[in-house]
């Protein structure tokens, strides 16, 4: 004759597949939001007169300096500098827009 086994019940309430209600602040989409600013994501650039290497270098953007975005021509952008107040044009290769992550 076998003995009975016994085993612990398990309770029988499943886990609600609906995630918890998050307040409204923090639901919202941040696509809504304003882009985040260009950066300098090297030791430094150059500020040229042109959209080539070969021009004339008015300046130098250097990581911690902050500078406006007026307009895009390829890889090349058009800032202006604020801390000097230098405008010109700087390579989009060592500038450029960090991403924000949302998650909705």
């Amino acid at each position: 004759m076998l003995g009975a086994l016994a085993l612990p019940v398990l309770s029988t309430a499943t886990a609600s597949a609906a995630p918890a209600a998050v307040p409204a602040a923090l639901a919202s989409s941040c696509y809504n939001l304003p882009p985040l600013p260009y950066e300098v994501h090297t030791a430094a650039v150059v500020i040229r007169s042109r959209a080539t290497t070969k021009s004339t270098a008015l300046g130098v953007l250097y990581r911690s300096h902050t500078f406006t975005v007026h307009k895009k021509s390829g890889n090349w952008l058009y800032i202006t500098d604020r801390t000097t107040g230098v405008k010109g044009w700087v390579s989009g290769t060592y500038v450029y827009r960090d991403v924000r992550m949302c998650l909705d």
